[in-house]
């Protein structure tokens, strides 16, 4: 389980092998065998016996910002895995290979995106004829991510762009679903400019910090991009990476505004915009952790839909050092 800390001035602390909160006359344990991350969302406080806690047991601390995004992890300081596959991930980074891998994220995006739309026209049959156009439209991006033969350089860009218009076709469908209170007018980032985005950004921040959790364990470096090119500490690998798994945080959105889940009472207005509150926060994260601990077939067996992000850098790692290995023999 996350353990999750939202609630202002409350304090976490070590009680033998677990977790200890506190707020006000309020306290409760966890024990830290069924801990695998702390989030810390607000302003709160915390032991350093609990932080060598977490730190003995794997399990990273992370803190969010008002608007979901991860301004701060505390993790040990020991590399995930072999350096080797860090030398693999640079060499590919430029080369057919690695846009070919990253290509492959994109064609899953929209794969999922598809099925979303998908799955919802069979529920909302008097949009059917709506929706069955922009699942055409999409489809279509799609297609033309299987005709990209450009160069390297080149085929970033397109790539991009491809994306980038599907983004539009698919968000619009999105916001032709909506109730008529909570339409909204394409994405809009920090802050969002209506309900739906302050949702869809704090779940997308929640997803950021386990994808670099997930890189790191497997070894991967956060920093290492193919799609997304470097920059001063951004953190290009994980915004890669992604783009499997958005699909989480909008389903968990779209059915928290069709459970009718979503109430007025969630956001705090800005002069510019729309920020999660606590209560909000709460709604949100208890409905995308549950969305992401539900079991469902991978690769021939049941796990939580969460883990997957973990298996997929397991095996995008591996694949890097099997290409060495199988080089070595030759």
């Amino acid at each position: 389980m996350q353990l999750v800390i939202n609630s202002y001035g409350s304090y976490l602390q070590k009680n033998g092998d677990c977790f200890k909160v506190k707020k006000d006359e309020q306290v409760f344990e966890v024990s830290v065998k069924k801990v695998s991350s702390i989030m810390i969302t607000t302003a709160a406080y915390i032991t350093t016996d609990a932080i060598k806690l977490a730190m003995d047991h794997n399990i990273d601390v992370i803190f969010l910002d008002d608007f979901g995004d991860p301004y701060g992890r505390v993790w040990h300081s020991k590399l995930g895995s072999t350096t080797l596959i860090r030398r693999r991930q640079l060499e590919i980074a430029e080369t057919q290979e690695g846009l070919d891998l990253a290509l492959g994220w994109i064609k899953k995006k929209f794969d999922n995106q598809l099925d979303l739309l998908t799955r919802l026209r069979t529920t909302r049959t008097t949009k059917s004829a709506e929706i069955t156009s922009y699942i055409d439209q999409l489809r279509n991006g799609r297609q033309r991510l299987d005709e990209v033969r450009d160069p390297v350089p080149v085929a970033r860009g397109t790539i991009m762009g491809i994306e980038g218009s599907g983004g539009r076709v698919y968000f619009d469908a999105v916001s032709f679903l909506m109730p008529d209170r909570y339409k909204f007018d394409g994405r809009s980032r920090n802050p969002a400019k209506d309900e739906f985005n302050a949702l869809l950004n704090y779940s997308y921040g929640v997803l950021y910090s386990r994808v670099e959790k997930a890189c790191i364990i497997a070894g991967l470096d956060p920093y290492v991009g193919i799609l997304h090119t470097d920059h001063y500490n951004k953190k290009s690998m994980v915004f890669d990476l992604i783009e499997n798994f958005r699909i989480c945080a909008d389903e968990t959105v779209i059915n928290l505004f069709a459970g009718r889940k979503v109430k007025e009472s969630c956001f705090d207005k800005l002069a510019n915009g729309f920020t999660l509150n606590k209560e909000g926060k709460a709604v949100l994260i208890e409905a995308l952790t549950g969305f992401l601990d539900e079991s469902i077939r991978y690769s021939g067996r049941n796990i939580k839909r969460g883990d997957i992000i973990q298996f997929e850098c397991h095996r995008i790692a591996n694949s890097l050092i099997k290409e060495t290995e199988v080089e070595a023999r030759g």
